[in-house]
Order: C-alpha cells, then structure tokens, then sequence
C-alpha cells in the first residue's frame, strides 16, 4: 500500500484547512461598505447660517466648527462697559453733528435774499461796530381779504397799494453793547436822486423818511438813511404784516406786561393791564397801535422796540434752541417771513437777534432820534417831524465809532 502505513491513507477532518507555511491560515475577506460622498440634498439640508455649507471629507464625516478634529468655534468677545460707554458717545455725536449739519443747510435755505445794498459815490465809510436797518413794513403779502380784516390792516387803498414803511429802526453793536434807534417815518429829511422802475431820473428833493421807500423801496431809503446821518448800514433786515403774526405765533407768543389797558379800534389792539402772552395778531395790534396813545407815533416806537426786543430774547431762548420740535419751525417761520440783502448768512441774523437781547435784558440802549419840532409842516408834505441837529450828530457819530451812547429823551430835553 503506498502513501500510508498498512495500505491506511489518512483523511482530513471535516472543517480541516491545510495551513500556509508560517502557520498563517488564511480567512475569507470581511464584506466592505462604500462611502460615498453626501448628496445634494443633504448638502442643502446641511446649509450653515450666512450661506456656508458643511464641508465633508472622503468618508462623508462633517469637518470645520463642531466636526471630528475640527476647530472649535471663536468665542464672543463683550466689550467693557467704558467701551460701550464711549462707543453710544460717538453715535450721539454723529447723531449731533448730521443733524446739526442739516439744520444748518435747511434753515439757510430759507432766507430770502435781495439786492437792496449796494455802493455810490459819496457812501459813508465802514464804521466800528456793525448795523442793521429794521423794517417793518406794511406789505399785506401772504394775507387773504378775510385775513387783512380780521387783523385790522385794510387793503392798502389809502397809499395807491404803494408800499409804506411802519417802522424803522437801527441796531448797532460793538464794543459798547448794543442800541436800537427809532427812526420816525415821518421824518422830514432829503431823499437823494433816484431812477424809478420805468427808467425816469427823479432829482435830490425833501421829503418824508417814509416817501423814500414808497418812490424807491428798500435802496433808496438805505441810500436816503445813509446820507442823511453818516451811518453805514452793514445788514437789511424786513418783515410785513403776516410775516410778524407768523413768528410771533411760532415761539407761542410773546409775554408783555402793560402799564395800563389799551384800547384802539383802528388797530384791533383790546388788551388788559399787566403781564400776558401775546399772540400774533395781539401782538401786530400792539405794535402799530398809536391813536389812543397820548405821545402818538413816540409811544407807538417805544413799544415796537420794546416788543422786538422781547421777540428777539424768545427766539434765542434755550426752550426753542434745544427743541428740535420748536426750532424747526420757527426757523422756517422766521426766516420765510425776513427778507434781507444780499450777503447776509444765517450766521449774521443769529448775531443780530443775540445782540437783539441785551436791549431787553437792560444792558442795551433804546432811543428815538432826538427831535426838535414834532409838528413841523412843510406845503405839499405835510406834518413832519424835524430832528435836532445838534443832538442827532452826536448820537450818529457815537455810532459811527461805536462810543457811548449820550442820554436825552426823543423831544431833546
């Protein structure tokens, strides 16, 4: 028997395999499972905040910010409460600053510009100090018939609808404080030449202050002003009757404390004795109220400078300064209302009505130019006030060289 011992061969156990040299015995391969990469639509549903997708690597894991080995997320820095602090100041500032910024460019658009200033030969030279001409005039504009009556102003049929002056005033300040001088329109003073509007030259003649602006509105009575006391008007500064009602109504009135009642039908003027708050049209009855008043267009000039004065202080005042509410509105209302030469800035009308405020608060002057004749009657001008020479050259030259102002009454004495 061969391959055996005793013709015996022996046979391999059931489950038996022949082992490999080494002794390793080779088993059968593990089943392995393919990872693919996700889908689209996993991808999409995996869409991290601010449009980030989760990125994955080759065995589908997410990888980055709370993955396997990734980095972990940047921690929130909070800032100081002196940071924060510092930080709510800046915005303020830049809040401050653009609105401050825009008011600035609104409100200058606002003023209505003229060209009512200009030079000739012989114009007075610049002074010390700095000088407004105020004029209240007695335009109607703006106003509707209803209106013109219910504030007691008529038409303007008594002049032809030619414009008239009310009042007139000068403001000077400089190094002596501040003065308001009333000019009385009836003044009897020389108007110089002058060309009208259809191009016919009118010679130098005597007239009424107030006829230079009916013949030539506002430049030729700047002009007439000027050559007759020496002074060099630096500003123009006007307003009609319904632009007065509007800014007086804007600041909500203007408190007034009266001596005694007035009463005037001509004007509407029906107020009480004591301290009250003006309204527009009580305020405008006020103002131009002269009839009933024993010292006639005197004490009616006392009481507009005494108004304007009191006007200019509420104004400027820190309830309308602070009040974006109330600024606004008084800025468009007073500045719509004003019209002034050509040159002048909102810079310059806020100087005015801060000097404006010293003649209210006392450390101002207000004066009349001094006169001597208050019924001087010239044929074909009628009743006019004559200045006196005198006194009214040393109240001009203070003011050309900004010195004290002398002291003595309206009637020289």
């Amino acid at each position: 028997m061969s391959g055996g011992y005793g013709g015996w061969t022996p046979q391999e156990p059931d489950g038996w395999r022949p082992q490999e040299p080494g002794g390793w015995t080779p088993q059968e391969p593990e089943p392995t499972v393919e990872l693919r990469p996700p889908s689209r639509w996993s991808q999409l549903r995996g869409r991290l905040p601010g449009g980030r997708r989760e990125e994955y690597d080759e065995f589908g894991r997410p990888v980055g910010p709370g993955g396997p080995g990734g980095p972990r997320p940047p921690k929130v820095r909070r800032f100081s409460w002196p940071k924060r602090i510092l930080a709510g100041a800046v915005v303020l500032v830049l809040l401050v600053g653009g609105y401050g910024t825009w008011l600035y460019f609104h409100a200058s658009g606002e003023i209505r510009h003229e060209n009512v200033i200009s030079d000739y030969p012989g114009r007075p030279a610049q002074g010390k100090g700095t000088n407004w001409l105020l004029v209240g005039s007695d335009s109607r504009e703006g106003l509707t018939r209803d209106q013109q009556d219910a504030l007691h102003t008529g038409t303007g049929a008594v002049t032809g609808d030619t414009s008239r002056t009310d009042s007139m005033m000068i403001l000077h300040y400089g190094s002596n404080g501040t003065s308001l001088i009333s000019l009385p329109r009836d003044s009897y003073v020389t108007i110089p030449a002058w060309t009208d509007s259809k191009g016919k030259q009118h010679k130098e003649s005597k007239n009424k202050l107030n006829a230079a602006y009916a013949y030539g509105d506002a430049p030729l009575l700047i002009k007439t002003i000027e050559v007759t006391t020496g002074v060099r008007i630096d500003h123009f500064a006007e307003v009609g009757f319904g632009g007065f009602v509007k800014v007086t109504d804007a600041v909500g009135g203007v408190n007034m404390c009266l001596d005694k009642p007035i009463k005037d039908e001509l004007s509407g003027a029906n107020l009480k004795a004591g301290c009250q708050n003006l309204n527009g049209a009580q305020a405008l009855a006020y103002v131009r109220e002269r009839y009933a008043d024993p010292l006639g267009d005197i004490g009616r000039m006392q009481r507009q400078r005494t108004f304007l004065a009191a006007l200019a202080h509420k104004v400027s005042s820190t309830g309308v300064i602070l009040n974006p509410f109330k600024l606004v509105p008084v800025l468009d209302n007073s500045l719509a209302a004003f019209k002034v030469n050509d040159g002048t800035s909102l810079g310059d009308l806020y100087d005015m009505f801060q000097n404006m405020k010293g003649v209210s608060g006392g450390s101002g002057h207000t004066i009349v130019v001094p006169i001597a004749n208050e019924d001087y009657n010239v044929p074909g001008v009628g009743s006019s006030i004559l200045w006196d020479k005198t006194k009214s050259a040393q109240l001009w030259s203070a003011v050309i060289n900004d010195t004290t102002m002398p002291t003595f009454s309206a009637t020289g004495t």
